[in-house]
């Protein structure tokens, strides 16, 4: 028989138990978050980017990292971009359609430039030399335009012989390479896909001990950041907010820096052929339709708040349809909230003693895993006009008597928060959280599906701000609350870091110490259910001030970030450590 012919029916073969195996084989994300991910580097997913670009208002930045832990020193055979992957960027900036607004796709392939050598790169050649193609959809998926060919992703990093050397390398510095490797699609966007410095940083030592953070500072077991000196590939796209806009408009349209019509859903996604099938000489066949294996809009969603059993099944589905309505319950009663609750484990993890959830705000409320939170107001006539009334969202939001983070965390993760009350700061509001308060957030998008969503009518805080923070609207709420510049009244004003995670995440900030404190209740402390120590004379109580002061450890990148697209630094030197590393 022709060994073609062969390779067909063994194709057929593996075609008719596929799905069988589809249902454990094919889910997969993140920072090796999910069990059978964590055997596929090429397609997992590890951070979703979404902000305003710092030196251009007119402009939106999105950033997909894929590929954890790339040691710098990994030769001969480097990380890069799968060359079976499609990698797809997902857009959503309206709730009238079904799936996708927009959706960028990209694919790479590579040359071996030079089949004689061991080396990545000799005399000038790339081994294995890889470009891209980008396609963009504006119709769910259904059409594609091409909008980059022949995109090019530079070489790892590898050393200076490699990289400047005369003759045996490529000639030229590596700064030099990601410059030249920036396209302009078609359509308008910047494009860049490459290795770049990892911009996460997290002690993932601590975290995974049971929650046993150690606060930077900490002297007597200093935080490790656990991605320090480690690559990523990255697809970085700038977009220019009117291609964003669910109607065209640009920056200047704007009603104001809230104007609802200007908020976007962000995820990021991987898949694969279902079926891979291995030949005698190093052969490989793919076949099937694709399906997804990876998946990120939030940060440590998956990481940190979807229990292991349910972790490669989050991964396979999309946030539409209806889909993450079955992992709801993970963030209205979250696992963590456990190990702040002295009831429950909170004296087990002494890491997190700074943090403690409201058991008695303004005496009455409890919002402990499985107590009534606000569900005691529920169908109250007080709550009309405001985000609870039940002709409003009271549905979602006071679900039942045993669903207390309903209020808070489940509208951060699943429908953005909507500038209505309670969802405003306590400035203002004399002690009554129901009341009008001062807006500082509007990204709501009420798909009911975990999506990183941004209003990109905020405008950038510039990174040379003096009040510029890493803990984004956290820090956000604590100017508008104390500041003298904004707390005088409810009138809506910029105030900084209103355009920092989790209003879209920018690449400085620390978004595990953010969404540690809000487990803890910083949220509900803002809009006005202060800790249960807070008097109306000292609403910032001691409580407060403690979680505040609460960090999980790392709170900054090992390196500096680059002042202009695509703003991820150049990705470590293998050759030179530490301080040389980059160039």
């Amino acid at each position: 028989m022709h060994v073609s012919s062969l390779h067909r029916q063994l194709r057929i073969g593996f075609l008719s138990c596929a799905a069988l195996l589809l249902s454990v084989s094919s889910f997969a994300s993140s920072h090796r978050e999910a069990p059978l991910i964590s055997n596929d580097p090429l397609a997992d997913n590890t951070d979703v980017y979404a902000f305003k670009s710092p030196d251009d208002p007119n402009s939106i930045t999105i950033i997909a990292n894929y590929i954890p832990f790339e040691s710098p020193e990994g030769g001969p055979n480097y990380y890069n971009f799968g060359t079976n992957v499609r990698y797809e960027i997902h857009i959503k900036n309206k709730t009238s359609s079904a799936g996708d607004d927009i959706t960028y796709r990209f694919t790479f392939s590579s040359t071996n430039e030079d089949p004689t050598t061991f080396f990545n790169i000799r005399l000038g050649k790339q081994n294995l030399k890889t470009t891209y193609m980008c396609e963009k959809s504006m119709d769910g998926g259904q059409s594609f335009t091409t909008i980059v060919m022949g995109g090019i992703v530079p070489p790892a990093n590898i050393g200076p012989l490699s990289i400047e050397g005369k003759t045996v390398g490529l000639e030229t510095d590596y700064n030099s390479l990601v410059e030249s490797a920036i396209a302009t699609a078609n359509s308008g966007e910047k494009i860049f896909c490459g290795p770049v410095d990892d911009p996460f940083f997290v002690d993932l030592a601590g975290a995974f001990d049971v929650g046993n953070f150690r606060p930077e500072g900490n002297t007597t077991n200093a935080p490790k950041d656990a991605l320090n000196r480690f690559n990523v590939h990255t697809i970085a796209i700038k977009v220019p907010v009117n291609l964003l806009q669910k109607d065209g408009k640009g920056i200047s349209q704007a009603a104001n820096i809230l104007d609802p019509d200007f908020v976007i859903g962000v995820w990021a996604s991987a898949s694969r052929k279902m079926i891979k099938t291995l030949y005698g000489g190093g052969d490989v066949g793919y076949d099937g339709k694709f399906v997804q294996v990876s998946r990120l809009g939030m940060p440590l969603t998956n990481e940190a708040i979807i229990p292991i059993g349910m972790k490669d099944k989050w991964n396979s589905e999309t946030p539409y349809a209806g889909n993450d309505l079955q992992f709801a319950k993970y963030f209205t009663n979250p696992e963590l909230a456990l190990y702040m609750d002295d009831s429950q484990f909170g004296t087990a993890v002494p890491s997190l003693n700074a943090l403690r959830i409201q058991t008695k705000s303004l005496g009455s409320y409890d919002f402990r895993n499985g107590k009534s939170g606000l569900y005691g107001l529920k169908g109250n006539p007080a709550l009309d006009g405001t985000a609870l009334a039940e002709a409003a969202f009271g549905g979602i939001l006071l679900p039942d008597n045993a669903s207390p983070r309903a209020v808070d965390l489940l509208p951060i993760f699943y429908t953005g928060v909507p500038n209505l009350s309670p969802y405003q700061l306590a400035t203002g509001k004399n002690n009554n959280p129901l009341a009008k308060g001062k807006p500082f957030i509007h990204n709501f998008l009420p798909t009911l599906g975990d999506m990183l969503r941004l209003n990109m009518a905020v405008p950038a805080t510039p990174r040379n701000d003096p009040r510029f923070s890493s803990l984004g609207l956290i820090k956000a709420a604590v100017l508008g609350i104390t500041d003298p510049e904004f707390n005088g009244s409810t009138a809506l004003q910029f105030i900084p870091n209103m355009d920092g995670f989790p209003n879209g995440r920018r690449l400085e900030d620390d978004v595990t110490t953010i969404e540690l404190q809000a487990v803890s209740g910083v949220v509900l402390a803002a809009v006005g259910l202060f800790y249960d120590d807070a008097t109306k004379e000292a609403p910032v109580s001691p409580a407060l001030l403690s979680v505040l002061g609460f960090n999980s450890g790392p709170t900054k990148n090992d390196t500096e970030l680059k002042s202009k697209f695509p703003y991820v630094q150049n990705p470590w030197r293998g050759f030179d450590y530490p301080e040389k590393a980059r160039f």
